[in-house]
């Protein structure tokens, strides 16, 4: 009974990871880029990434650079170096394995994303639980807790519920019954097709359940960059080594300047890279807003030269779409006049 009242939620939008026979590659993929991400936002991203990996083997045997550049924008860069990875540690062993318990040991995959690819593109019979499906059970069922306490119920319960045989077609619903109309916020009760099986309807408090995190303060970290370029305009970006915040992708030459004097920080950063800029002009601050900290970058420019190596390149603005840029990236060239 649930099964069927929850299918009738089900999108009537055509998205293309949805098409019968279902790709297995094309599931996983949908589901890392739909990390933190809107469908209206990932859709044009996750139709020129399968235009140029339109195979598991293809995104394997791809350069990690190029991987990154059709990532920029979605942020959570680690989702891209982890997909990378992934697909070239299952194409080692001849494809995406069919079970979460397999899925689990690639790198990227949680128990979410496992048991999502299992079920959604292999139909095995497992249970998930995301934010849409944790809240639609916790109002559903009126599990009591914090948030953390009411996903880890959730895991829990989730599997005692799944209809035999179609544990897909179920999970795929209730994450669409969350995302549509058990919203956080405001949730339509009156259009949920779930409403003579929920418990807190009734009740008129569906908003209080899960009750809402507590969101801690974002500490704040100050960097001081410089954007510097050469005669041809090409401008010097440095890869940020794992470890480092947008890890992978390629950022200015950039020094920790909380505290100290940001023009002095950016001629470290600078002598870091071996290079000596005559002059250095300030071009104001950028700020960036992360999950977990709030980011400000005293950002100046100038002309120099360095010698290149690995993880330091003079890139020409009409070849930066070819590498992986931080939307904070963006911004500072943008600040500094240089457009890709």
């Amino acid at each position: 009974m649930l099964l069927n009242s929850a299918m009738e939620m089900r999108t009537s939008v055509s998205l293309p990871w949805r098409e019968e026979p279902r790709d297995p590659y094309r599931v996983w993929l949908s589901e890392v880029m739909l990390q933190q991400t809107r469908v209206a936002a990932m859709l044009p991203r996750y139709l020129a990434f399968v235009e140029r990996f339109p195979t598991l083997e293809s995104l394997a045997a791809a350069p990690l650079d190029e991987v990154l550049a059709l990532f920029s924008g979605l942020g959570y860069y680690a989702r891209a170096r982890h997909l990378h990875a992934a697909a070239q540690a299952a194409v080692a062993r001849g494809g995406l394995p069919r079970s979460s318990a397999e899925l689990s040991k690639l790198p990227g995959f949680g128990p979410y994303t496992a048991a999502a690819v299992a079920s959604l593109a292999f139909g095995e019979q497992v249970a998930l639980v995301d934010g849409n499906v944790a809240r639609v059970l916790a109002r559903l069922l009126r599990i009591p807790g914090t948030a953390a306490e009411v996903r880890a119920q959730a895991w829990e319960v989730a599997p005692s519920l799944l209809p035999a045989g179609r544990a897909g077609e179920f999970n795929e619903a209730l994450m669409e019954l969350g995302a549509t109309v058990c919203k956080p916020r405001a949730p339509s009760c009156e259009e949920c097709p779930l409403g003579p099986h929920c418990q807190t309807r009734d009740g008129g408090d569906a908003d209080a359940f899960p009750p809402p995190k507590t969101a801690p303060e974002r500490p704040v970290i100050v960097w001081a960059a410089a954007a510097v370029t050469r005669e041809d305009g090409s401008v010097l970006l440095r890869r940020h080594p794992q470890g480092e915040l947008f890890a992978g992708t390629w950022g200015l030459p950039f020094c920790d300047a909380g505290g100290g004097i940001p023009r002095r920080s950016a001629r470290q950063a600078l002598e870091a890279c071996g290079i000596r800029a005559p002059a250095l002009r300030s071009r104001g601050e950028v700020r960036q807003t992360l999950t977990h900290r709030e980011l400000r970058v005293a950002l100046f420019s100038g002309t120099g030269h360095a010698r290149e190596r690995d993880d330091l390149r003079f890139i020409a603005p009409g070849k930066l779409g070819s590498v992986g840029l931080s939307s904070l990236l963006r911004k500072c060239l943008r600040a500094c006049g240089i457009e890709g």
